[in-house]
């Protein structure tokens, strides 16, 4: 079977746009944690330099400090600091919140897997989904192992279907939908029956940037392999630390926070360290000591292979989803069929020993370059506007 590799971006025109008196403003489901559609958030600021940011709840020390330079309007959920701690706590009221977070400009860029695209506007809305919200549409999944009662599952059971019919309705009041990947494509069709245009994400980090060493990490400079992920039920954190239980000679180190951090650091095996909280600076350290990168999850777009492959690193990843368009095998890594401790391990072991080409792998990463994602956005932005 051919696998389907990314967009080709080769031929892409990069001229630039002419959006002198075109008002834009983003938006953003919350800005409240570091994770890939914050990274995205980033580029879209340095596209549309200037432009305002709307958001229900904006947490300045949990995100990302590039964020505290832009003008950020929020709803009024953002005075109240547990939900701006805690957004998943915010569920019952982010309808109604986003409903109020009202927009005039002549054309919006929504960022969203979930709510953004509700805001009222003025003008046009150009929606970059990220996914359909997953908590709606792929419950079981945004769960993992809640308890049948557990608060979190108890609010969806009630509020899920009355939420989907508005969520469905928000969808449908945007002139362009974006997709990130090809999967995300397909679940547009499917929940919204629209046709959305593929614009993979950018890597956005910047490789060659100053790096700072992780005081936790010192001793195993040498080299480890990496994950870097939210730490929630879906994203198989625990299967892989339970793979390298049966691997002693072998390093592994998290990345991220979550839910799940307490249960994961209570499982780690001794040749496992979790770390939280990283600067820039500490992450691009922790890609440039790794071996590889660890993906055990079922992504929606395959980010950090991207962002391994910016520094010649290699991934082995979960043969399915966004990894699809982000990892080719004969250049920046390879795959295993389930996110199981013994694949995993597996994986792990097949790799040992093999010769990457870093120079491949760095120029498979600039195809995802961010030029070419401002250039792309721009030009959707112009077509709207009929530039």
């Amino acid at each position: 079977m051919t696998r389907p590799g990314p967009i080709d971006s080769a031929t892409l025109d990069l001229s630039p746009v002419d959006l002198s008196g075109v008002r834009i403003a983003l938006a953003h489901d919350y800005l409240t944690q570091r994770g890939g559609a914050e990274r995205v958030m980033l580029s879209l600021m340095r596209a549309f330099p200037g432009a305002p940011i709307h958001t229900t709840l904006y947490d300045p020390d949990a995100t990302f400090p590039d964020f505290r330079s832009a003008e950020i309007v929020t709803s009024p959920l953002n005075r109240i600091g547990l939900l701006r701690r805690d957004h998943r706590r915010a569920l019952p009221l982010l309808a109604w919140a986003s409903e109020s977070v009202r927009i005039d400009a002549d054309v919006v860029i929504v960022s969203t897997s979930g709510w953004a695209h509700a805001f009222p506007t003025t003008g046009r809305r150009l929606v970059y989904c990220h996914n359909p919200a997953r908590w709606l549409y792929q419950t079981e999944e945004y769960l993992g192992d809640a308890g049948l009662f557990s608060p979190r599952r108890l609010a969806l059971a009630a509020l899920g279907r009355p939420l989907r019919s508005w969520d469905r309705r928000a969808a449908h009041r945007a002139d362009r939908y974006l997709a990130n990947s090809r999967v995300v494509a397909r679940r547009v069709a499917d929940t919204y029956g629209m046709t959305a245009g593929l614009v993979p994400p950018p890597h956005s980090i910047d490789a060659s940037g100053t790096q700072e060493p992780i005081s936790e990490l010192r001793d195993w400079a040498d080299g480890f392999h990496l994950i870097v992920s939210r730490l929630l039920p879906y994203k198989n954190v625990d299967k892989a630390l339970g793979a390298f239980r049966s691997l002693p000679d072998e390093r592994l180190v998290v990345v991220g926070a979550g839910p799940m951090e307490g249960h994961l650091r209570a499982m780690a095996p001794p040749n496992a360290r979790m770390v939280s909280g990283l600067t820039d600076a500490q992450l691009r350290w922790a890609y440039a000591h790794a071996s590889a990168l660890i993906a055990p999850s079922y992504e929606d777009f395959g980010l950090t292979p991207l962002e391994a492959a910016a520094f010649g690193r290699p991934t082995l990843a979960l043969h399915a989803g966004g990894y699809l368009d982000t990892i080719d095998p004969a250049v920046n890594g390879a795959f295993f069929e389930a996110s199981t401790a013994w694949e995993i391990s597996a994986a792990v072991s097949a790799n040992r020993g093999r010769d990457w080409d870093s120079a491949a792998i760095l120029r498979h990463a600039e195809g995802f370059s961010e030029e070419r994602f401002i250039a792309r956005l721009r030009a959707e932005v112009a077509a709207l506007v009929g530039r």
